[in-house]
């Protein structure tokens, strides 16, 4: 199945008339049960496609929300290995939620692209973004990915121009994912009116859906951007309230998916308002 479940999703969507609401997790994070409560949980909650974090000592592209998850996850003994396990587990209650993995190049590299492509595609993985691969040096990742059924999604940035773009998008499948501010995850906030011609631009570059993310805090933040993007990534947001309730000592499995039910829901309703404004 792999790809072809984010090729339905997207085009299920497009028929439906609005974007999909991406949610973003950390595997592990804050523990091996919770954290699978909380993924097993995305989707009645709304989350179209679940974006999972393989965590890592040096997540160079994260603010300080998803550096804390990386950390608590590693020293729960979150691996690559233990990763897939995870998505293994989720597959056996849902087939139909798209995964994309979300993380670096050593950890992957350390397996084995080819291992890792067998792997990740046997456990259900449909999607994979590394954030520190460069175009120019994706070749020997992109083979056993495309081989083995798995899209390789690329980061479009706000510095990406018109030369740069063709080589970000070489070889990019599943979507893009804009990265609507300059800077780490979870630090500024995304701005609507500012990112729209740089989605169109992507958008008509790629002939792929256009997914947003980096600065996506609120649900009015993610019903602006899902009038004029594909999918509203929200990964900070969410990370950030594992961590307020392990302060307060409290359940952390509840206080998230209730945030992603309030973002799912107001991606859902923000081009039904905005038809209703136009009406």
């Amino acid at each position: 199945m792999t790809q072809q479940r984010l090729d339905t999703c997207f085009a299920r969507l497009k028929g439906e008339g609005r974007a999909a609401f991406v949610a973003y997790v950390m595997a592990g994070d804050p523990d091996p049960q919770t954290a699978f409560d909380i993924l097993s949980g995305l989707p009645a909650a709304g989350a179209d496609i679940i974006e999972l974090g393989m965590p890592f000592s040096d997540p160079m592209a994260e603010g300080p929300p998803i550096q804390r998850a990386a950390q608590r996850a590693l020293k729960q003994g979150i691996t690559v290995a233990k990763t897939l396990d995870i998505v293994r587990r989720f597959r056996q209650g849902d087939q139909t939620t798209p995964i994309v993995l979300m993380g670096y190049l050593n950890p992957i590299l350390s397996r084995g692209y080819e291992r890792f492509a067998v792997e990740a595609a046997e456990a259900g993985v449909d999607g994979l973004i590394v954030v520190d691969c460069p175009p120019e040096e994706a070749d020997p990742l992109a083979d056993p990915l495309e081989q083995a059924g798995i899209s390789l999604i690329r980061l479009a940035t706000p510095t990406t121009d018109a030369k740069r773009l063709p080589a970000v998008l070489r070889r990019t499948s599943g979507f893009v994912y804009y990265v609507s501010v300059a800077g780490v995850t979870g630090v500024k906030e995304a701005d609507a009116d500012a990112i729209g011609p740089a989605v169109e631009r992507v958008r008509a570059a790629s002939g792929l859906p256009v997914a947003v993310g980096f600065g996506i805090k609120t649900p009015a933040r993610a019903a602006a951007v899902a009038r004029i993007a594909d999918a509203v990534v929200v990964g900070s947001a969410l990370v950030e309230l594992i961590a307020q309730a392990l302060e307060a000592n409290q359940p952390a499995a509840p206080k998230v998916l209730a945030s992603a039910r309030a973002l799912a829901q107001a991606v859902r309703d923000s081009r039904r308002h905005e038809a209703s404004i136009r009406a």
